[in-house]
């Protein structure tokens, strides 16, 4: 809804920031603002200022900025159009109605939702009644306590077809409203409308407000459906809202924790079982919609499945359905039960205990992804590990977040790597790992020192190993020369953009370099090394770019053709992502050396340098450049 200018603004001046803000927060006078410790993170000394006089807060911290309003939408994740109702209430506000049909709109929703609660109701009194006493039995035997019962307003539809319609059908409350609401259907044949639930235990669905905006309804005995869920109305969309989330949010806000089970009774057990931050969707598979309103709850919501084929199969579905949408911080954990239990009877079978023991052993999305591609897999042939790794690259690039999308690239090609490494030998024959060009061999050589002393022990014992080569100078010649090709050449982008899209550089200023050109992927086709420059230069890497462009790399790298372009690319990248790798080993192997001294470690760690060192002799032998 859009509210006129001058409403908020005398809204924002009634509203008391400081005493919004102090409902929450602890706050100090500093000066001329107020301080404490953020309510939006984690932290413990105070980066959270209020300053009335100018109507805002900020925190330094995490850069978390706004008004009253904003931080009513923060700390109560509300809409805008609710925070302003939750504040117009409290500084006594009229809310306007901005246009007519705004107001037309408002009065049929308000209207709607009371034939909803009305129902509620209805079937509230009936669960109570004697007609009602089997579903009162059945949920009492699936151990809910009436105070359970009544939190969550279950209730029981009469089995006729008319209890409800004569109760609430009036001139308040005509049947069209009631068909459109999903209360009652209308026959296709044109005859008489009817109870759309009837002879079912009722499960009330709200909105985020604790509105009643639909029903779930289970039969008790053999009849299909089993369940049956309202239809889509001006109230309820199915895939976009989430069965007891009203009740979960406020836990799941000040855990920072939130878990999505499967149906109705997982999430009223775990409620009754101290679990209050349990959801659940509505009938269907996780939608992005409803991921997206956990994250306004909590950074990595849990995803609990059972852990049959089919749990793993509705595992895989939630997967492919975050991965898209993931943001930085803004995350899946995956959490399975042991088959065949659910949340109700693991709970009653072994208690909270056991149920909170699966929560905490919930995986994050990336492991979950990586096993759900490559477990009970053949990978015993390169063809097998190719396939495997365009599957995992497919996906990675399925992510919308450059930032999110680059960091599984490098998480995947890492383990990859760790796939395809064979199992390390510290007494290796012959050279390391089929790198490019000539092999180095593990030669020794005049003057070299001796691995270990004249008695055998390892040098250095007990102190720390000598540090890794900086390979700082290579990695950054190397990739200043791929990106001097790339500039040179804007072109050849669209021939090289997932190789540069999937490698993180280890110079900053190149890196930023790197991630400003990919951004023009789509019209590089059109552009020449000027304009692409040009472009740089409007995203602010001037810098760094007038740095690539007075470097030898860049004088060097200027080739006559794409083509040309193309086949000194293929055979640097080659040759510094082997170097890298190299590398990385290296440092991996000093690190296990200083946290654990023993032959095997330091052995593996004087070999891989003795790599490092041929490979840099063979680099001065047959030169650096192009």
């Amino acid at each position: 809804m859009a509210f006129p200018p001058q409403f908020l603004d005398e809204l924002r001046a009634r509203a008391n920031l400081v005493g919004v803000v102090s409902r929450r927060v602890k706050l100090t006078k500093k000066g001329r603002e107020f301080q404490g410790l953020c309510p939006f993170h984690n932290e413990k000394s105070p980066s959270f200022t209020v300053n009335e006089e100018k109507g805002f807060f900020h925190c330094f911290g995490c850069g978390a900025h706004g008004d009253a309003i904003g931080f009513e939408m923060r700390a109560h994740h509300l809409s805008f159009t609710e925070a302003v109702e939750r504040l117009a209430a409290e500084c006594g506000l009229e809310v306007p109605k901005a246009t007519p049909e705004e107001r037309r709109v408002e009065a049929r929703r308000a209207s709607l939702h009371d034939a909803m609660e009305a129902a509620c109701q209805f079937f509230e009194r009936q669960l109570r009644s004697p007609g009602g006493k089997e579903g009162l039995a059945y949920l009492r035997g699936r151990g809910l306590t009436d105070d359970t019962i009544a939190r969550f307003r279950l209730g029981w539809s009469p089995d006729s077809r008319e209890a409800l319609k004569t109760t609430l059908m009036s001139d308040a409350c005509p049947e069209a409203q009631l068909i459109e609401v999903g209360l009652l259907k209308k026959p296709d044949n044109g005859g008489a409308s009817f109870d759309f639930f009837r002879g079912r235990v009722m499960f009330p669905v709200t909105d985020r407000r604790g509105r009643v905006v639909a029903f779930g309804a289970r039969i008790l005995g053999d009849g299909q459906p089993k369940y049956l869920n309202s239809p889509d109305t001006p109230l309820f969309h199915k895939g976009s809202q989430l069965y007891g989330l009203a009740m979960a949010r406020e836990t799941a806000r000040e855990r920072n924790v939130v878990m999505a089970a499967e149906g109705y009774m997982d999430v009223i057990a775990l409620h009754q079982a101290g679990f209050t931050f349990a959801v659940a969707p509505l009938g269907t598979a996780m939608t992005e919609a409803q991921i997206e309103e956990m994250w306004r709850l909590a950074d990595e919501p849990i995803l609990c499945f059972d852990g049959d084929n089919a749990g793993q199969r509705a595992m895989g579905r939630a997967a492919e359905r975050g991965l898209p949408i993931l943001k930085p911080g803004k995350s899946l954990r995956f959490a399975v039960l042991p088959a065949p239990e659910d949340p109700d009877s693991l709970i009653k079978a072994k208690g909270p205990a056991a149920m909170q023991a699966v929560l905490d052993a919930a995986q994050p999305l990336f492991d979950v992804v990586w096993r759900l591609a490559a477990e009970n897999r053949h990978l015993d042939t390169p063809e097998r590990r190719a396939a495997l790794e365009k599957e995992l690259k497919d996906k990675a690039f399925a992510i919308a977040d450059e930032t999110v999308r680059y960091q599984y690239l490098q998480a995947f090609r890492d383990k990859m790597r760790a796939l395809n490494r064979p199992a390390w030998n510290p007494k290796p024959q012959g050279g390391y790992g089929g790198g490019p060009g000539r092999r180095a061999e593990f030669k020794r050589r005049p003057g070299d020192p001796p691995l270990r002393g004249p008695d055998g022990r390892l040098p250095g014992a007990g102190k720390p190993p000598p540090p890794a080569a900086d390979e700082s100078t290579w990695l950054k010649k190397a990739e200043a020369k791929l990106l001097s090709l790339v500039l040179w050449h804007p072109p050849l982008l669209e021939q090289v953009f997932e190789a540069l899209g999937e490698t993180g550089f280890s110079d900053n200023n190149l890196d930023n370099l790197r991630r400003g050109i990919l951004k023009h992927l789509h019209n590089v086709h059109d552009l020449d090394s000027d304009q692409l420059g040009a472009h740089l230069r409007a995203d602010g890497l001037g810098a760094g770019l007038d740095a690539l462009m007075d470097s030898d790399e860049f004088r060097i790298g200027r080739v006559e053709t794409l083509t040309d372009a193309r086949q000194h690319w293929d055979r640097h990248f080659k040759r510094y992502a082997w170097k890298k790798g190299l590398s990385g080993d290296i440092g991996h192997a000093a690190r296990q050396l200083a946290e654990h001294m023993s032959a095997d470690v330091f052995d593996r760690f004087a070999a891989l340098k003795e790599v490092g060192r041929a490979v840099a002799q063979d680099d001065d032998d047959n030169g650096s450049g192009f």
